[in-house]
């Protein structure tokens, strides 16, 4: 800049202690910054607008036409990490499980970090770290503050990255983090609103806006934080919506829902789930401090002012109703209903959540709702929406044997038999495992149709093994292996995608030779699946009368 163009900057109530470290794009409009503050080295791109910034711009690059306006202060320290590398202590608040978070960690590999530490620590965290570094070396030379950027009535920013067109706006205070864009130009999912107040966080593809508060978190594609939502110590995958309750040390796989107030959400893992009005969890039992945590398999529900005290293991697709006190583990029992006494005891009704049309509706509306896809963005989390899938087909199977091995156990007093913390009735198992039987054979019913042009494709992995499920992705357990066999960041991710793609061929040889073998015969089958099918037809008719009646009784 030369003298007459800073004479007119001061004369628009600029100020710089040092002009010579303040540099604008040639043939910039002057007259569209006024009322700023410069300290250290900044640069401004072309086109971009700068009105009261009264505390400062500070060690920051502007790219292309940036509107920012109103804002208390923006500043960088020379060794700012932009919450890039930042470690989130989920599960059991400690820090032993911690996940060190970067844009584009999916959940899957969160996921090992957290539940496998050793290995995070010998071998995934070297390789994140490399990682890292290829992201610092290209977004180096990116602008602080990136084109088409929209920053308006805001608090202090500081130490914070934001993509090219992301919108901030009334932000109350951002510290050390990223905001991220994936899609070019102003039609991605970003934006960050009123009263925000963040700290160590990455924010990506998301919406994070009305008073909510984080603390060393990352948010996701897809997600919407909302309505005074309190997260700290938490990381949430694609399309979690989460408002007016609280998280801490929560690893939300994709599509967790909590949605309203006094729920708290602690020291657990979950994907697919839907938390109740008051939901509630503890993490330990004032003793040894915060050291418990729960896993709330894919599918969990709670009922309103449910209670759940970790260490906890709730099976795929259950229901949670009451107060559960005594560290249930229904792992060996899916889509079971659990009741909590009034002692705090659970009562379990194995495969009661097998009859519900509810399963079918939530599997035909995830897709539809995963706004990743609505954007055309490209998608960081692998999800396989299958409420029958290998991993829950493999559940059936041991729920199955499991039950025959309890009613062989006998009862006590009152007539329930007690299994890892789970009270049950005879009758309740008997019922349960002609469900999962049922079920199973609606599953391969379902795939039968596919046999013949899957028997062509060409799949790796033993056909039998068992199968993972890695936050929503299920994969093969040999995949796994080799996942945790890889050498970077990349190759886990290239192995994560194969698996997605190999997933019918190697879904269709799993069902013939793990669950054909000692499974009726075809007619058996077709029939059992017709009969799991008249079960949920029933359930659905079922509702709709009910809901008529309701109607009918709240009309004129």
């Amino acid at each position: 800049m030369n003298e007459s163009d800073i004479e007119k900057l001061e004369r628009q109530g600029c100020f710089s202690d040092d002009w010579s470290l303040v540099e604008i794009a040639e043939g910039a409009d002057l007259g569209r910054i006024r009322n700023v503050c410069f300290k250290g080295r900044v640069s401004i791109g072309k086109g971009t607008e700068i009105i009261n910034v009264p505390g400062g711009i500070s060690n920051v690059r502007i790219g292309d036409h940036v509107r920012i306006v109103n804002v208390a202060r923006i500043e960088n320290s020379p060794n700012a990490t932009f919450g890039i590398g930042s470690d989130i202590s989920v599960l059991d608040e400690t820090g032993n499980r911690s996940v060190r978070i970067y844009p584009g960690i999916s959940a899957q590999i969160a996921t090992i970090a957290a539940r496998m530490p050793e290995h995070a620590s010998e071998k995934l965290f070297p390789m994140i770290d490399r990682h890292i570094a290829k992201i610092n070396e290209q977004t180096g030379a990116m602008p602080e503050i990136g084109t088409g950027a929209e920053i308006y009535d805001c608090g202090p920013i500081i130490d914070v990255r934001i993509w090219p067109y992301v919108k901030v706006e009334g932000v109350a205070w951002l510290k050390n983090g990223s905001i991220v864009n994936n899609l070019d130009g102003r039609n991605g999912l970003t934006y960050v609103g009123q009263g925000v107040n963040a700290e160590n966080f990455i924010i990506e593809d998301a919406e994070v806006a009305n008073g909510v508060l984080l603390r060393n978190t990352y948010v996701g594609q897809g997600c919407v934080i909302d309505k005074g939502f309190t997260s700290h110590d938490s990381l949430f995958f694609a399309n979690c919506s989460m408002e007016n309750g609280e998280a801490c040390a929560v690893l939300a796989g994709p599509f967790t829902v909590s949605m309203h107030k006094s729920s708290l959400l602690i020291g657990c893992q979950t994907s697919f789930m839907n938390a109740g009005s008051g939901t509630n969890m503890s993490n330990h039992m004032y003793k040894l401090g915060p050291v418990h945590w729960g896993i709330l398999e894919r599918g969990t529900k709670t009922s309103s002012n449910s209670y759940l005290m970790h260490g906890s293991h709730i099976g795929v697709y259950s229901l949670i109703m009451g107060e559960h006190k005594k560290h249930p583990d229904s792992s060996a029992l899916p889509f079971s209903y659990l009741f909590g006494d009034k002692n705090g005891d659970t009562i379990a009704v194995p495969g009661a959540m097998l009859k519900s049309y509810g399963l079918k509706r939530d599997e035909e509306k995830w897709p539809k709702r995963d706004r990743r896809l609505i954007k055309g963005l490209k998608q960081i989390d692998r999800i396989t929406y299958h409420i029958l899938n290998p991993y829950t087909a493999g559940h059936i199977l041991k729920a199955i044997a499991t039950t025959d091995e309890m009613l062989l156990m006998p009862a006590d007093a009152e007539g329930n038999i007690e299994f890892q913390g789970l009270k049950i009735k005879r009758n309740s198992l008997e019922k349960g495992r002609k469900l999962y039987e049922l079920a199973l054979c609606k599953y391969i019913h379902s795939l039968s149709y596919k046999e013949e042009e899957k028997k062509s494709g060409k799949a790796t992995g033993n056909n039998a093994e068992n199968w993972v499920d890695l936050a929503g992705q299920i994969i093969p357990g040999s995949y796994f292996n080799e996942v945790l066999k890889a050498g970077s960041i990349s190759e886990i991710e290239g192995i994560l995608d194969k698996a997605e793609e190999d997933f019918d061929i190697n879904e269709q040889r799993w069902v013939s030779t793990r669950l054909k073998e000692g499974i009726d015969s075809d007619a058996d089958i077709t029939m059992k699946a017709s009969e799991f099918d008249a079960i949920v037809e029933n359930d659905r008719k079922n509702s709709l009368n009910q809901i008529s009646k309701e109607s009918e009784m709240l009309s004129f």
